[in-house]
């Protein structure tokens, strides 16, 4: 496909349909906030935690040697993960366990897998 197929040779606008479109927009609050939501999962490191979080609940000790990383590399992931409300813990005794916050993380993942294996 050339450039110039991208581009719509008709100065036609259809009010109606960008009317409604334009009726179902997103405000600039939650744009602003799926998309750092996104920027969250642009990163390999945070994904290979919320896989391996998704396969069974863990704590740090657990987390770095499945990850091949050190314990405050992870700590440090977490604290971002867990500030997206992606994770969530529980301390048991003098352990912590991370799990996924949530069935839409899972979601999210799946979907993502799903996309880029089509």
């Amino acid at each position: 496909m050339s450039q110039k197929e991208d581009i719509c040779s008709c100065t036609i606008i259809h009010e109606d349909l960008v009317q409604a479109v334009a009726n179902q927009m997103l405000s600039q609050e939650v744009t602003s906030n799926l998309a750092e939501l996104f920027k969250i999962f642009g990163d390999a490191t945070r994904i290979k935690l919320l896989h391996a979080l998704k396969c069974s609940e863990m704590c740090v000790c657990d987390l770095a040697a499945c990850l091949g990383m050190t314990q405050s590399a992870i700590s440090h992931q977490l604290r971002i993960l867990k500030a997206y409300n992606l994770v969530k813990s529980r301390k048991q005794g003098k352990v912590v366990y991370y799990t996924l916050a949530d069935s839409h993380v899972t979601a999210l993942l799946d979907t993502g897998l799903d996309h880029i294996n089509e």
